[in-house]
């Protein structure tokens, strides 16, 4: 049996992220129409518990997609001077089952998981909205500036994070990249400072606690909540929980992990209504987005297998086209 083998280059090359914006809104109504196979990820933890291992699987009826991601997620390793997040990624034949190709997915996962923001971003954020704010430094933060500059004229964005010299460095790689992102990008000394004039927020820590502060605030503002993905991280303040439109990647997904929702649920401080929509419902216009430019809309996303699914189909096909990739005989 043989398989392609596609690297990290080979995915960055395959796909922009214009593209992987549109497949993840795809993605997304294909999930809330009920056609998609997706169970409850399975979670292994690492050293010490320290790090934790992630099996995904899904299938796309629609796109005929299926497959499974394995991610890693060693938040320490940054201390070693090595990426946090880890992941391949086999994706099979829908109609064989046949394994086709097995790609680099730690690009992947930012590239979908930026492109969610995206999506959600070009959905929710107010359309004169041109000054964003990231919190993280890492690769996520990057394809999450990249993502919310394609659909949003962004001419400033602010980076924080705990490593000032991360947020330096962040600050002046970006600024090469050209448009659409700004070349006005500067680090920011505190979370006060970092959102007080932002129209879009993204946070893409491993935080357990809240990285800014409510009162900061701008009115209006849209935020992307991505980092979090297990019931005892906390990127975002209850306050902020209790007063945003809140929409959520995928419903079940949230109340078993998301903890930005399942603490302030816990404490009673809101309800499981509070919870507006699924992103899908509201892209498939069955449900409402932002109401006023007023109002704060909250995206919370703890990362969906059929994004991944979504993005690494798109992957081969364009891998196929262009001929791309390793062949192996297993």
């Amino acid at each position: 049996m043989k398989i392609k083998i596609l690297s990290r280059s080979d995915v960055q090359n395959s796909v922009s992220m214009p593209e992987a914006i549109s497949i993840m809104k795809k993605a997304f109504v294909q999930l809330s129409q009920g056609n998609a196979d997706m169970p409850q990820r399975s979670s292994v933890h690492g050293y010490q518990e320290e790090g934790v291992a992630l099996i995904m699987p899904a299938y796309l009826k629609e796109s005929d997609s299926l497959g499974t991601k394995i991610v890693t997620v060693f938040p320490r390793n940054t201390e070693k001077n090595s990426p946090a997040i880890h992941a391949v990624f086999l994706l099979l034949n829908g109609r064989t089952g046949k394994p086709e190709a097995f790609m680099d997915a730690s690009f992947l996962t930012a590239l979908r998981t930026g492109a969610a923001s995206g999506a959600a971003t070009d959905l929710l954020a107010r359309r004169n909205a041109c000054t964003a704010a990231i919190f993280g430094a890492g690769v996520q933060g990057r394809t999450q500036l990249e993502a919310v500059c394609h659909v949003r004229n962004i001419t400033k964005a602010i980076i924080y994070d705990k490593d000032r010299a991360a947020a330096t460095l962040y600050a002046e790689e970006m600024k090469k990249r050209g448009k659409p992102i700004p070349t006005n990008i500067v680090p920011a000394v505190s979370p006060e400072d970092t959102v007080q004039e932002a129209d879009i927020i993204c946070t893409a820590t491993s935080s357990s606690t809240p990285v800014f502060p409510d009162e900061a605030l701008k009115t209006g503002v849209h935020i992307n909540g991505i980092g979090s993905f297990t019931p005892h991280m906390q990127e975002i303040p209850e306050s902020t929980i209790r007063r945003a439109r809140i929409i959520v990647d995928c419903l079940s997904a949230c109340l078993a992990e998301a903890g930005d929702l399942i603490i302030p649920l816990e404490k009673g401080l809101i309800r499981q209504d509070h919870i507006a929509a699924e992103i899908g419902d509201v892209f498939l216009g069955t449900a409402v987005g932002r109401r006023t430019d007023e109002e704060i809309t909250f995206f919370k996303s703890v990362g969906l297998a059929v994004q991944d699914v979504a993005a690494a189909g798109l992957v081969w096909e364009r891998a196929k086209f262009l001929g791309i990739g390793t062949e192996v005989e297993l």
